[in-house]
């Protein structure tokens, strides 16, 4: 039960969180917007966000010390970001004066959808002196998102994941994945890292594959292709896994969706978390399953659950 194993969430590996931290100013918007048109939105909020920072906010709220290199910059944007995570007891190893953080207008249509448009801030600005100043921890693990290894300063992460064979990353592509230079990619898989797709980026990867879109089909191609294990997310069908070790589908957590933002950060955090305390990665999927439900029934992507919560919310499950 899902109850008993929270109660046995205890960090034995360590984690680093390497992205953004940025803006998200979310507004309902009735449909999207077309050429020359004048919509009328319905601002719902301005909260802090970036995949980086949704995952460091599981970990967090889940009892998972984390290290979090999330460069905060000087300006309006950075300013509010830096006093947010303040209050929520989070800290960044990464500080610059060179710009301010970037931030995302983010449209929610009526079904929950979202849709996103970004503005850069130093979340990419990558250098030698900030890699510096990350942790190499033997067993450890990593999260990178695909908005900063589609970014220019791809070349210069990937080159440090090549040159940390003792961790394993955890990777979030999300919607840049279809952006990866094939070359790139190569270099990335080579690294082993455990992968997270959700639905629609699972039907692009299967299609760079030339494979049936079937999840089954994908991870037995991939295992073959990669041997490196992945995550393909299925919202209200749960998520699927495959390993060399084992592959299977984790069931999903009944919700009522009233935002899917933050959804798939916040599933990686709770499976980064079940990896740091030692669970399979069966288990570590189905605390993702159950952290991202708590996520899709919430408004806005930094309100992951605590411990407790989880508890309380599927303490018969």
């Amino acid at each position: 039960m899902l109850s008993d194993t929270l109660s046995e969430l205890r960090q034995q590996r360590p984690v680093t969180v390497i992205g953004s931290a940025v803006i998200d100013v979310i507004a309902d918007a009735y449909a999207l917007p077309w050429r020359g048109c004048d919509i009328e939105l319905q601002q719902q909020s301005v909260n802090i966000g970036g995949c980086a920072l949704n995952v460091a906010v599981a970990l967090k709220r889940l009892g998972i010390d984390a290290c979090n290199a999330l460069p905060l910059g000087q300006g309006v944007w950075a300013d509010i970001v830096r006093n947010n995570l303040s209050r929520q007891g989070i800290s960044s190893i990464i500080d610059t004066d060179k710009g301010d953080n970037g931030w995302c207008l983010a449209l929610i249509e009526p079904d929950g959808e979202r849709t996103f448009m970004s503005f850069t801030g130093v979340e990419n600005a990558w250098n030698d002196d900030w890699l510096a100043r990350l942790p190499r921890d033997a067993n450890g693990l990593v999260y990178l998102s695909g908005y900063q290894l589609t970014a220019p300063c791809a070349e210069l992460l990937i080159s440090w994941l090549e040159s940390t064979p003792d961790v394993t990353a955890l990777i979030d592509f999300g919607p840049r994945i279809a952006d990866v230079p094939a070359q790139l990619f190569e270099r990335i898989m080579a690294c082993k890292p455990l992968i997270t797709l959700n639905r629609q980026e699972a039907e692009i990867v299967a299609g760079q594959m030339k494979i049936p879109a079937d999840t089954a089909p994908l991870g037995k191609a991939w295992l073959a292709r990669w041997n490196a294990p992945l995550i393909v997310r299925q919202d209200k069908d749960g998520a699927w896994y495959f390993s060399a070790e084992a592959c299977g589908q984790a069931e999903a957590f009944p919700t009522t969706v009233v935002d899917t933002i933050g959804a798939g950060d916040s599933h990686a955090g709770g499976v980064l978390a079940g990896l740091s305390a030692g669970w399979s990665l069966a288990d570590a999927v189905t605390l993702g399953n159950a952290v991202a439900s708590w996520v899709v029934s919430h408004r806005g992507g930094d309100c992951a659950p605590t411990r407790e919560e989880l508890l309380l919310a599927h303490k018969h499950v």
